[in-house]
């Protein structure tokens, strides 16, 4: 038994080469070693007993063709069921397992805003919260961020010495960012990285982008701000996520207003919110019309250019 303890925990920190020489044994071995000790443990005890605060998502492998869904307990932050695909029948399939009874005492239940999660927890436990989880939302902010980014270099590109023609055949002609335009192509990753891992290099990028671009510097602050708001508790996340909708709304960068419009409409400033999630009941949320991929609370209404 601690061999095969010791190999599933292996399986779960290391990779496919290292458990299998530091352990002697064929990858298929190990396949099977995992197996038994998930159904021992399994036997010991009830995974989907005492639920209330659980969190769903999907994970792909073998290179994204492929999806799992996951439910993880916020309470303890144990993985608690997993399935092969990503669909409405498969998160119906983990409230099956779990059932009517069990599913009445959920109270809260963190996803992505996809409509084939939020439609069943909405069918399935109506009484939960439905929150938004932070990892989502500053991805959201990000997108908002990213697209901001794209309408200045645009803006850039199109001023007198903005592009330079590059190449001399028909058809293999095309005209390249240069001077304003081709530094903030080049800023992506600066703007996108966390402050604390950003390069010398990266550093000075934005304290150009301070000075020369006050609009696309504004959005990178309130990204920067909305992971913040995450890293506090209590009250004081609870107010921190107030002012940043407040400030969002004020900003006069249209993605983000119409984001932090969409999120009151729909987290409304009565409604206790989270410095983990932004709840609202899940009966009463409105969900995107695409199941394939979670989406910002309100979607731009402006056109995306092209990037570079």
């Amino acid at each position: 038994r601690m061999f095969d303890d010791q190999v599933a925990w292996l399986a779960t920190q290391t990779s496919k080469t290292a458990v299998t020489q530091l352990m002697r044994i064929s990858w298929r071995t190990v396949g099977a070693i995992v197996k038994r000790v998930c159904a021992d443990v399994d036997a010991a005890r009830d995974r989907l007993d005492g639920l209330a605060r659980v969190g769903i998502d999907e994970v792909s492998y073998r290179k994204g063709q492929q999806y799992l869904t996951v439910v993880v307990d916020h309470n303890s932050g144990d993985l608690v069921w997993a399935q092969p695909g990503r669909d409405a029948a498969t998160v119906a399939r983990f409230f099956d397992a779990l059932g009517p009874d069990r599913a009445e005492a959920l109270t809260h239940v963190s996803a992505d805003g996809a409509s084939w999660i939020t439609g069943v927890v909405a069918k399935q436990a109506p009484q939960a919260v439905l929150c938004a989880d932070p990892f989502h939302l500053v991805s959201w902010a990000t997108k908002c961020l990213d697209e901001v980014r794209r309408e200045t270099w645009n803006i850039a590109r199109r001023r007198a010495g903005g592009t330079r023609q590059i190449g001399d055949l028909a058809g293999g002609r095309y005209h390249a960012s240069r001077g304003d335009a081709q530094t903030i192509a080049r800023s992506r990753w600066a703007l996108w990285k966390n402050p604390e891992d950003l390069t010398a290099k990266q550093t000075a990028q934005l304290a150009w982008i301070a000075t020369s671009s006050p609009r696309l510097h504004r959005a990178y602050l309130l990204k920067e701000g909305l992971r913040h708001v995450f890293k506090l508790a209590g009250t004081d996340g609870k107010h921190a996520l107030q002012r940043w909708l407040t400030w969002a709304q004020r900003c006069r960068i249209d993605v983000f207003v119409e984001s932090a419009a969409g999120s009151n409409d729909t987290y409304p400033p009565s409604t206790p919110a989270s410095t983990t999630a932004s709840p609202t009941p899940a009966s009463k949320r409105s969900t995107p019309r695409s199941g394939s991929s979670p989406a910002p609370p309100t979607a731009s209404k402006t056109h995306k250019p092209s990037s570079p």
